[in-house]
This record gives structure tokens, C-alpha cells and sequence, in this order.
């Protein structure tokens, strides 16, 4: 009888052909995986490519994931493949957390610390100061000067603006609290006028309700006008309520308040370093020299102090001021008296 001979031996071999297949596929794939967990590794521990200190990053609004890794490789801060980026904000959970914004690089930054940063929202603060005793028109100049900040009322009329204030019709001097404001990136500055002129307004609805009934000022408003011309004679604190208590007197006693810095604030460009007795006899709504009572708007931002000052004036018997020349001045309750100091303090040191 004749036998054919047995298949198996070829189903080894063939069986051992793919076991080698498989054992090469796996080391291939072992492989790439070692190799894409030390790219990975590296990646993680590589700082950005941070050049300066003063270096910042800017993320527009509305930016996805791809277009940030996008931008960190055009701005030259990161060579690393989109998908390493992907991997570690996978693994920090932050891949669709990330927010807008403008964020502080430093050189040995990590990419992990920037996502980490961007996903907690740590962005870059500015801030922009507001100074006591400023007009509007300086107000203006600041912000537009401010690095960073949108400039929405650049091409604004004054009324324009108090308009976008929801106070339509009100001129925009002294409407805003003088102090030191923050903001990041995106905002603009009618947003730190809103902020501005709401912390004036509360501040001084709170003050007036604390107010010396016995004062002249019958209105938050009135109380407002007179505290930018005590800001402007004086920036010595403890002389803010002596002034407005002059004021508070004069006014009482229907006398003119012949307050200079309101003279020279009606005089607008024509003012020039010196106030002459010309300018003392031009009329002008703001000339209290040649009108009684107040002016029709404040000249300047008020300081918190100065709006105290005249909601609780300093009592005494003075009814004149003038300056001595060291940034205080020298009080009197006659004319005879203001006189005498006024050759003393302005008329002896021009002779000398």
C-alpha cells in the first residue's frame, strides 16, 4: 500500500513563519512606543523657546487648540509635533479649557506650566492710573497711551462717551474716581471709564448721606464741583478742609469764590504757565471772579479726600487764602489781613 506523506511538517514551518511576523510586528510596535515615550518625555521636560523676560504670549478669542499649538510653532517657541502638545493636554485634562488672553513667558518655562497657566486663566495684568486733580482731556491721554488696551473711544466725542456711560447730556469732568485700575487683554478703555465713573458715583453717594447737614451744597453735584477746586488749590491734605471751608463760607455770605485754577480751566488752550489780571477780568461761565457761586461743571477729578473736605469743611473765621510759596498758604479773615499776606507771600518775593 502506498502512503502520501504526512502535511504537518509544512504547517509548522508556516506556523513559525508567522510567529516570527508577530514577534517582529510586536517589537516594531514596542518600538514605536519607546520611541514616542522618550519623544514624549523629552518634549515634557524641553522649555520653550522663551527669549526674553518681557516676552508674552497673546491667545485671540475664540482660538481652538490646533490654531494655539499652530501659533506657539509659527511664534518659534515650540518645535514639538501637534500631537506631543494633544498627548499632555490630554493627560492635564485641559485641552478644551484653555482661555484667551495674554500670558507672562519666562525663560525654563515648561510646555506643561504654559498649559497649566492658560487653563487656570493666569493672564497678563496692565494697569492704568487716573490722577487726582486731572482733566478729562488728561484722562483721555492716559488711556490712550495705555499698552495693550483696546481704544474704543478714540474716535468718541466727550458727549459720545458720557453717552455710552448711560449719562447723556453730563459733561465728563470730574465724573470718574481717581485711582490705579487693572485690566488684561481685550478689554478697552471705556471699559475702565464705566468702572471709573460707577466708583466716583457710589463713593459719592455714600459720602452724602454722611454729609454735615449745615453745608451750602444742596446737591451730590454741587458737592462735586466744589471738591475739584479744592483738589486744585491745594495737595496738602490737612489743608483740603480749611480750603473748603473758605469756600463753604464765602458762598454762604454770597462773596465770589476767586478760585484761580477755575479761571485758568476756562481759559482752555489761551492758558499758558501764567494767569494775568486780564484773565481775572475776562468773563467766562468758569470765571469766579466775575460770576458768583459755582462753576457749571467740576475743572478736575476730585480726590476721595477732597470730596470729604467738602462734605465736612474745617469751622473757623477765614474768608481769604493765598499761597506762600512752599505749597501751603497762609489763611485770613479780614481783607486788611489778606493783604498783608498777599504783599508778604507774592508782591515782597517778586521785589526781591
Amino acid at each position: 500500500m502506498i502512503r502520501l506523506a504526512s502535511p504537518r511538517a509544512p504547517r509548522a514551518s508556516g506556523n513559525a513563519t508567522w510567529r516570527v511576523l508577530l514577534l517582529v510586528g510586536v517589537l516594531a510596535v514596542a518600538g514605536v512606543a519607546a520611541w514616542a515615550g522618550i519623544a514624549y518625555l523629552h518634549f515634557t521636560r524641553t522649555p520653550l523657546a522663551v527669549r526674553t523676560t518681557a516676552q508674552t504670549l497673546e491667545i485671540a478669542k475664540g482660538e481652538g487648540f490646533g490654531g494655539i499649538v499652530g501659533q506657539l510653532r509659527r511664534e518659534g517657541l515650540s518645535e514639538a509635533h501637534p500631537l506631543l502638545w494633544r498627548a499632555l493636554a490630554w493627560r492635564l485634562g485641559v485641552a478644551n479649557r484653555l482661555h484667551a488672553g495674554e500670558y507672562a513667558l519666562a525663560p525654563g518655562m515648561t510646555p506643561q506650566v504654559l498649559l497649566e497657566n492658560m487653563a487656570a486663566g493666569r493672564v497678563l495684568h496692565h494697569r492704568v492710573t487716573l490722577v487726582d486733580g486731572w482733566t478729562f482731556a488728561q484722562v483721555r491721554q492716559a488711556l490712550a497711551k495705555a499698552p495693550k488696551l483696546a481704544h474704543d473711544i478714540a474716535k468718541l466725542s466727550d458727549a459720545d462717551v458720557m453717552a455710552r456711560l448711560g449719562a447723556a447730556g453730563e459733561s465728563p469732568e470730574g465724573e470718574f474716581m481717581p485711582d490705579t485700575y487693572d485690566y488684561v487683554l481685550g478689554m478697552s478703555d471705556l471699559d475702565i471709564l464705566v468702572r471709573a465713573h460707577q466708583a466716583l458715583q457710589a463713593f459719592l453717594d455714600q459720602q452724602w448721606t454722611q454729609r454735615d447737614p449745615s453745608i451750602w451744597p444742596q446737591q451730590p453735584y454741587q458737592a462735586l464741583i466744589l471738591a475739584s477746586l479744592v483738589e486744585k488749590e491745594t495737595a496738602v491734605p490737612a489743608e483740603r478742609p480749611e480750603i473748603a471751608g473758605v469756600f463753604e463760607r464765602r458762598l454762604k455770605l454770597g462773596m465770589r469764590l476767586e478760585t484761580d485754577p477755575s479761571v485758568i480751566f476756562g481759559m482752555g488752550p489761551a492758558y499758558a504757565g501764567k494767569i494775568h489780571k486780564t484773565d481775572l477780568e475776562t468773563d467766562t461761565p468758569y470765571n469766579t471772579y466775575t460770576r458768583y457761586g459755582l462753576p457749571p461743571t467740576p475743572i478736575a477729578l476730585p480726590s476721595r479726600a477732597a470730596i470729604r473736605a467738602v462734605l465736612h469743611p474745617a469751622p473757623g473765621d477765614a474768608l481769604y487764602f493765598v499761597a506762600k510759596g512752599d505749597g501751603t498758604h497762609q489763611f485770613s479773615a479780614t481783607l486788611a489781613e489778606q493783604n498783608a499776606a498777599v504783599r508778604k507771600y507774592i508782591l515782597g518775593k517778586k521785589n526781591q
